[in-house]
């Protein structure tokens, strides 16, 4: 009797250690932001309103009616006068632009934020175990992770990974690899670096849906620290709870509506397609069906089925109430409240349509959007490392309290649509980080007035008469412009 109560024993102390390892193990493959930097490119390559105004003036393939599209574009496209573009536009060589041109903006983008963010966390370039790096525009040889790894002097044995044309989404893309590699290898550090280089992509011809992207894309990157590592999870800002990527490349409307060609004449730039905003709403909705039963309540996803039946019901009843007369593209509710899962919104800044339409389809506040359409008004869409200056708004702004939970969202070429969710680990609520992009303006956003003068400077085109218009030697400003 005794010896089998002592095989008992055995057998359940066994059993209980089993579990505790399979749980502990578990551990090892969390993913942890340890840091992140946002690029802040120097002051020398700020786009003022009225430097903006010499760039389309120096494009002699313009008309008036071109004028007139750019003039309309960027007074409803939520930027300031104080985003970044490459050197070589304040060099006036745009339309002649060198792979060395791509290289520099590169460079000075990853010297930058790489550096910092490893000095301040005290972790040696040789620390680092897995190098991944998306930059969609620009491919050269060697390649700019085999250049940041020659810059910083890393390990012969560094986990590279080089992500191109993935577009606006691909740093959620990076973050989903290093989580995967993550689940297989314990112990280890991750470094991300996620940028665009826009110096051979800026368009020089006359295409209103390929110049569009002039107005929207500008200069940044950033760079992220990740682990899952257990000596450094009590120093890591946010956990990766979960991540989903939906995308819609078999579908031609939405491969189509975002993609990199060339002009009649040969030019080559970034198509924006009209039935862009369809496409981007069409992934929306199927990556919010698979990613909200992760991040939300039971009992708000009972609520929406039982919305929903009743909704069928009625419709079933009267079918003319449930048709809909809206344009192609228009956002729609999506009729769940995810405010009930998630404290923050992380958009992508991809332009004020963007921005707006999802605010409509999720039914946030203007609180809610404050730090995408900040970002977007002072740094403008720089691409797949956009999401990163929203998060550091709201870390600037002391929004984020330990446990509380960021909804990531991005859109991209494809067409994807990427999202994610962190928790948060710690109060950052102490203004802590000196690395923060936004410290040293933070206390002027959100400004007033987010008005564009482009409308005071240039609406003087509005009235001119297509059939005696010439194009000035100069852009006429008012004086208390200039």
């Amino acid at each position: 009797m005794v010896l089998l109560l002592l095989i008992l024993c055995i057998l359940v102390s066994y059993l209980f250690f089993k579990i505790w390892k399979l749980k502990d193990s578990k551990k090892d493959k969390d993913c942890y932001i340890l840091d992140y930097q946002c690029q802040k490119p120097s002051d020398d390559r700020m786009v003022s309103t009225h430097f903006s105004g010499e760039i389309i003036h120096r494009n002699k393939k313009l008309g008036l009616e071109e004028y007139k599209f750019l003039l309309k574009a960027i007074v409803s496209s939520g930027i300031g006068e104080q985003t970044y573009a490459p050197r070589l536009v304040f060099e006036g060589r745009e339309e002649r632009p060198t792979l060395q041109d791509g290289i520099l903006e590169m460079e000075e983008f990853y010297v930058d934020t790489i550096g910092k963010l490893l000095e301040r966390q005290q972790i040696s370039p040789q620390e680092v175990d897995i190098l991944v790096v998306n930059v969609s525009m620009l491919t050269s040889m060697p390649s700019l992770p085999s250049r940041i790894i020659n810059h910083y002097k890393m390990r012969e044995d560094i986990k590279v990974f080089n992500l191109t044309g993935m577009g606006c989404s691909a740093s959620l893309i990076s973050v989903d690899i290093v989580k995967n590699i993550f689940k297989s290898y314990p112990n280890k550090l991750a470094l991300v670096a996620t940028s665009e280089s826009l110096s051979p992509n800026w368009y020089s011809g006359n295409n209103r849906s390929m110049i569009l992207a002039n107005c929207l894309f500008r200069s940044g990157g950033a760079a992220i620290l990740l682990t899952n590592k257990r000596s450094l999870r009590k120093k890591a800002m946010f956990k990766l709870k979960c991540l989903e990527r939906t995308h819609h490349g078999a579908k031609e409307e939405s491969y189509n509506c975002c993609i990199q060609s060339e002009d009649k004449q040969g030019r080559v730039g970034f198509y924006l397609g009209k039935n862009l905003p369809k496409a981007a709403t069409r992934a929306l909705v199927d990556n919010l069906k698979v990613i909200a039963p992760k991040i939300l309540p039971v009992t708000e996803l009972l609520r929406f089925m039982v919305k929903l039946f009743i909704k069928k019901i009625k419709m079933r009843q009267n079918p003319s109430k449930g048709s809909t007369n809206l344009p192609p593209g228009t956002p729609i509710k999506a009729g769940i409240n995810f405010k009930t899962g998630i404290e923050h919104f992380c958009i992508h800044t991809g332009g004020k349509a963007v921005i707006d339409g999802i605010q409509h389809s999720l039914d946030l506040t203007d609180y809610d959007i404050e730090p995408a359409r900040m970002t977007l008004y002072r740094f403008g869409n720089t691409s797949a490392s956009s999401l990163w200056y929203v998060l550091a708004y709201m870390e600037a702004k002391k929004r984020l309290k330990r446990g509380d939970r960021v909804f990531m969202i991005s859109f991209g070429a494809g067409f994807k649509c990427n999202s994610c969710v962190w928790e948060v680990l710690r109060d950052l609520t102490t203004g802590e980080s000196k690395g923060n992009v936004w410290n040293h303006c933070i206390n002027d956003y959100p400004p007033k007035s987010i008005s564009n003068p482009f409308t005071k400077m240039y609406g003087w085109l509005q009235d001119e008469d297509p059939d005696t218009f010439k194009i000035p030697e100069t852009f006429k400003i008012p004086d208390e412009y200039m």
